[in-house]
């Protein structure tokens, strides 16, 4: 079959095109984006119908991705690690539900914390659920882990995890194809209550899922995706997990490691494999890119004297990504990671784009409260964010999204003001709204900066749900018409927006002012197709 190099969220969006999806249903955030934008832009996704368009949020994906489920269909959700918390009601009740159609939910972690808050390991969720996780580690597997969880899903009634990493989804490899499936047929549920969490049936619900692990753990010990590799030096067992195998490749050019290697790829753990490698090698090391979760279940597992070694004894950083020069650290084997980086090369810290309408946004607030008290200006998740650097140093806060609204409320509650909430037409609609609706039924004198750039821009200048409708949603939550305020954020109107914010500030309840301008990024990208089409 044909052969394509692709990236490891691409090669998750092939794999479920090809396992006959009619769904994908995700808000953009990196390291898991690319997957739906490689439906979207798929000529096998449009000829097939399958549904790929941005969700408001990770929540209404996922609840939209199990109604499709419900109806028989194959239908994937894709999020970063801090979108499965905002999923977490309907993904922890999904594993309760079970699934008709095949379920994969796609989890994108970012070790290192390279464009997130935090970065949680979420396979802990997984576990928390008790669904069976898959955790790739090269995009031929992650390909094939796609069919192999749909088949999964479909065969047991359960919703499957796949938890891949940064350097997974962004790194290239070749990846092999097989042959494309057509979708299921519409069909509805055998037992028409099986999605109704009524207590009754939710107890029953939860038995099977508790019945059914044993089955999953018979599936983990066959899979061919868990991998006992023998090896003659037993001082010492590997156990490696997902991508973390190829670091422990790269220190043996000729692939041969003179360890037993227990290759860990599909949860829960392979108890027979885990008591074979034990039981052969005086110590273990566990690598695992994110959080120390295998080598505290062996610890436990085991329940002997084996010396477990990992990232809770210091033998591997507790916080960051693995790479090749850390494994090798943990071998024993010699330090490569070279000399640092002369202090001549200064690090450039990111910024907002020149010509960004948030930077208008930003002069006009932080002049407006320059002779206020200070500390009470909540930012949000987006390019916005950047606010908090020089030269702006403008915001006090950036937590998770849709927090702004609600904590400049808590605060106002508690008597600080000025208490400004700063928040992007994308994140207001992903998990502004509710808080907004909170300040609106308590008169909290707050001002909600909601700086519409009408994309969200972060992620790659996906479409905005908010696009033409912030207006409207604030009306119909309550707030005043006379205090929703549209400006434009230019230099020309710096004087008259000042005045504006000045005004609303003064206000004693919710006010919405909207700085209103495009992504000057999305500008150029639409003047640049519109020239070629010419």
């Amino acid at each position: 079959m044909q052969k394509l190099l692709l990236l490891g969220d691409e090669a998750i969006a092939q794999g479920a095109l090809d396992a006959g999806i009619s769904g994908i249903y995700a808000y953009p955030g990196t390291p898991s984006t690319e997957i739906t934008e490689f439906v979207q832009s798929s000529k096998q996704a449009f000829e097939n119908k399958v549904r790929c368009s941005w969700s408001a949020n990770e929540k209404t994906a996922m609840e939209a991705a199990l109604g499709m489920s419900y109806a028989g269909k194959r239908a994937m959700v894709c999020m970063k690690h801090v979108g499965l918390n905002v999923a977490a009601d309907p993904f922890i009740n999904s594993a309760i539900t079970g699934a008709n159609g095949g379920l994969i939910i796609v989890a994108a972690d970012d070790p290192s914390m390279h464009s997130s808050q935090n970065e949680q390991d979420s396979r802990v969720f997984g576990k928390f659920a008790m669904v069976p996780i898959l955790e790739p580690s090269n995009q031929q597997e992650a390909y094939d882990m796609v069919h192999y969880g749909f088949w999964f899903s479909e065969t047991y009634q359960i919703p499957v995890l796949m938890r891949i990493t940064t350097r997974m989804a962004h790194s290239r490899s070749g990846v092999k194809r097989i042959g494309a499936r057509k979708q299921n047929d519409l069909k509805l549920p055998e037992d028409l209550r099986q999605f109704v969490l009524l207590p009754v049936i939710a107890k029953r619900r939860y038995r099977k899922l508790l019945s059914e692990q044993v089955k999953y753990a018979q599936e983990s010990e066959k899979s061919v995706f868990n991998k006992y590799i023998d090896g003659p030096d037993k001082s010492r067992g590997i156990v490696v997990c997902g991508i973390g195998y190829n670091y422990l490749m790269e220190n043996y050019p000729d692939r041969i490691v003179p360890n037993p290697i227990l290759k860990i790829g599909q949860y829960p753990l392979p108890s027979k494999m885990v008591e074979k490698i034990a039981s052969e090698c005086d110590e273990l090391l566990v690598l695992e890119d994110g959080y120390p979760v295998v080598e505290e279940m062996l610890k436990g597992f085991l329940g002997r004297g084996i010396s477990v070694r990992g990232r809770l004894d210091g033998t591997v950083p507790r916080d960051g990504e693995l790479n090749p020069n850390i494994v090798a650290v943990a071998l024993g084997l010699p330090d490569t990671r070279g000399i640092d980086v002369p202090s001549l090369m200064v690090n450039r810290p990111p910024s907002l784009c020149i010509g960004c309408p948030h930077i208008d946004s930003f002069r006009a607030v932080k002049e407006v409260i320059a002779d206020l008290p200070k500390g009470g200006v909540f930012s949000d998740i987006g390019c916005y964010t950047l606010g908090a650097l020089k030269p702006y140093e403008a915001i006090n806060s950036c937590v998770d999204m849709g927090a702004s609204i609600t904590m400049a409320k808590g605060a106002a509650d508690a008597g600080l003001f000025p208490s400004i909430a700063v928040i992007g037409d994308s994140t207001f609609t992903h998990s502004g709204m509710t808080g907004l609706l909170d300040a609106v039924n308590d008169k909290s004198p707050i001002t909600v900066l909601i700086l519409d750039n009408q994309t969200t821009a972060m992620t790659g200048g996906q479409t905005s749900p908010a696009l033409g409708r912030i207006e409207d949603i604030c009306k119909g939550v309550g707030v005043e018409e006379a205090h929703i305020r549209v400006l434009k954020p230019l230099r020309k109107n710096h004087e008259e927006n000042m005045k504006i914010i000045r005004e609303e500030l003064d206000y004693p309840g919710v006010s919405v002012i909207i700085p209103r301008r495009e992504c000057i990024v999305t500008i150029d990208k639409r003047m640049r197709e519109k020239f070629k089409k010419s």
